[in-house]
């Protein structure tokens, strides 16, 4: 396939990597250091069960050079959509499907709003711990390495079987999901959640883990997520809570999630479509959200 990456942070650089290795023609958008970087060598890949290794990609400062592609993979962070929207945009107009691998449950709705077609946008999710160390070096810092591909209507299609066997070509667990909208919520509510806690404490996730009161921030912060879901139409299946709850259990003791990363970088964050946006769902539901109103009103959104 031909694939462009908008977006070469950790999961794009990752990912478009990969994807090379495997045979794809990637293109890749970036600017500055890392698009000279990867003029110059590449993408370097570095990860914790192999040598780190390099593979050649084209990369462009301006989509006019990206030409028509398969797929356009959406990679940044959700508060620098709107600066990539202009060039999903422009690859959807060539033909391009789009797929969003972001945080948050708002992205497909903001691309259309943005003016790429409805019928070229695809539903994504990705759970991958990755970063971009320097420019055109990224690194893999877990096994996990999944990659969820669906219709927005429900369903599979030619279209995103051939892009989720793509990712499996590049080393990731691969699948295409009937219901992408559930698949979507049930990052969301870990992500949200464990992003609240750990924002309000400015700690990992294990110091909390270990105190009752924080044990109680999580099981709420994770029980208002899902019931606002439930309140939209999302069929998150009974039991969510306690599988949620397993999952943060399981999370090595000094495990930031990105949120507080970028919390503790003093730039911009997630925030607004994480916990932000719960709350603005729960208020149009009727719904009552103390953890995440108050991470969203503390941690940065209106």
């Amino acid at each position: 396939m031909k694939i462009a990456i908008l977006g070469a942070g950790g999961v794009g650089g990752y990912y478009g990597g990969t994807l090379a290795r495997a045979g794809h023609e990637v293109r890749v958008l970036a600017r500055g250091a890392n698009l000279d970087a990867l003029r110059r060598g590449g993408i370097e890949v570095r990860a914790p069960d192999e040598e780190p290794w390099r593979v050649p990609v084209a990369a462009a400062g301006n989509v006019g050079a990206l030409g028509e592609v398969d797929a356009a993979v959406v990679s940044v962070k959700s508060y620098s959509l709107e600066s990539v929207a202009p060039a999903a945009r422009a690859l959807a107009a060539r033909g391009a499907a789009v797929l969003p691998l972001l945080n948050g449950v708002e992205t497909t709705e903001r691309l259309e709003a943005l003016g790429v077609p409805r019928a070229n946008l695809l539903g994504g999710v990705t759970y991958i711990s990755a970063v971009r160390v320097s420019p055109g070096v990224f690194e893999r810092r877990t096994p996990l390495q999944r990659v969820q591909v669906g219709e927005l209507g429900g369903g599979g299609s030619p279209r995103a079987e051939r892009i989720a066997a793509a990712f499996r070509d590049a080393g990731a667990e691969a699948t295409v999901e009937r219901d992408i909208a559930l698949a979507l919520w049930r990052k969301f509510v870990y992500l949200a959640s464990l992003a609240a806690v750990c924002g309000l404490a400015r700690s990992p996730i294990g110091p909390l883990r270990e105190r009752a009161l924080g044990r109680r921030l999580i099981e709420r912060a994770v029980r208002e997520a899902v019931a606002v879901g439930r309140a939209r139409g999302v069929a998150i299946p009974a039991g969510e809570e306690s599988r949620v709850l397993e999952l943060v259990a399981s999370l090595p003791p000094g495990m930031k999630p990105s949120f507080l990363l970028d919390l503790e970088a003093g730039g911009p964050t997630e925030i607004d479509v994480l916990s932000g946006a719960i709350a603005r769902f729960a208020e149009a539901a009727g719904l009552t959200t103390p953890v995440h109103d108050t991470a969203a009103a503390a941690l940065g959104a209106g």
